[in-house]
């Protein structure tokens, strides 16, 4: 059981909140060497005198600490709650007809894949799920939180994010190293450890891409597959939304089948658009979009896994092939 501000040391107080040294500084509260007390036990050992001339009210500073440290944690998006699973339910296509299916559930720990032709409406269903539509998007479908109507804070908040969205194209225009960049996403994020984050982080991208880079590339130097393969990294470990949608990566030069793994061990629920059988069979279902609508549900059978053992030893030796176009190689037939 987590131990209330009051039962906190305020040293505990500053290590587990940061942010609350400027509550203390706005309050005239020189904590330097008193963190061994609670916060509490420092109000008391104030005088008569310092308390009428500091103007202290020490139940006030307590219920204020805590009414602050809400706020912050809110802005933060800290405090949100646990996703245990996303319900899609249905709409309309863009004839009008009612979708193929009565309702979705998807649940931590499941890759959903999002097939469909070139224009058909995959994009747009990331794009309800991202919004959180509730019946006012032009497809009519409503999404639901853990089976209820989901807070509105994931819909208006800057900080409190339901998605992280990975996209097609990752473009940076800051000028900043990789290690810049991570320390201020970190540092954003309140993090304690952020060294050894950012370190996790940049050892994880080199495992995706294809091509190494450490902490003093500029990421405007980045490749597409190191751009992909740092967001990735850095959306898993960083980002505090509890589901990714992912936007075609078959062409992003990073290890797919390790990366999707990666990220289901963080417990997100990842969705993906895409045109690549072995990426829709690594799903546990894949949703048909058909003329602006879900069409269909399909649980990926077992023929299909047995199928795709076959698919990653192809993928393997395509993989390979362009790692040789790469090196400068001459191609010949037995380099497949």
């Amino acid at each position: 059981m987590s131990r209330s501000v009051e039962e906190l040391t305020i040293g505990e107080i500053l290590e587990k909140y940061p942010f609350a040294s400027a509550y203390m500084e706005q309050h005239n509260l020189e904590v330097e060497g008193k963190e061994h007390l609670s916060l509490g036990e420092y109000l008391a050992s104030f005088s008569e005198e310092e308390i009428e001339d500091r103007a202290l009210d020490g139940p006030a500073v307590m219920l204020g600490l805590r009414e602050y440290i809400a706020r912050m944690l809110s802005f933060l998006g800290a405090d949100e709650q646990k996703v245990r699973s996303l319900t899609i339910l249905p709409g309309t296509n863009k004839s009008g007809e009612p979708e193929g299916f009565e309702e979705f559930t998807i649940r931590t720990g499941e890759i959903i894949a999002i097939v469909g032709p070139t224009g058909s409406g995959k994009s747009r269903l990331l794009g309800d799920i991202e919004w959180v539509a509730q019946r006012d998007t032009p497809t009519n479908r409503q999404i639901l939180i853990n089976g209820e109507k989901p807070d509105q804070k994931w819909r208006f908040s800057t900080s409190d994010k339901l998605v992280a969205q990975l996209s097609q194209n990752m473009n940076f225009v800051m000028d900043l190293t990789v290690e810049e960049f991570l320390h201020l996403h970190a540092e954003s994020r309140m993090v304690e450890n952020r060294k050894e984050v950012v370190g996790k982080i940049i050892a994880c991208a080199n495992d995706l891409a294809g091509e190494k880079f450490d902490l003093t590339t500029p990421i405007t130097s980045l490749s597409g597959g190191q751009s992909r393969a740092l967001m990735i990294s850095d959306t898993a470990i960083l980002s505090r939304s509890p589901i990714i949608l992912i936007d075609e990566i078959e062409n992003a030069g990073i290890d797919r089948k390790k990366a999707l793994s990666f990220l289901l061990s963080q417990e997100k629920i990842v969705l993906m658009a895409t045109h690549d059988p072995m990426l829709a069979l690594l799903g546990h279902k894949r949703i048909v979009i058909r003329n602006g609508g879900i069409d269909k549900i399909i649980d990926t059978s077992e023929e299909e896994r047995t199928m795709l053992g076959e698919i990653e030893k192809v993928d393997r030796k395509v993989q390979n092939l362009r790692a040789s176009l790469r090196r400068g190689e001459i191609l010949t037939k037995d380099s497949f």
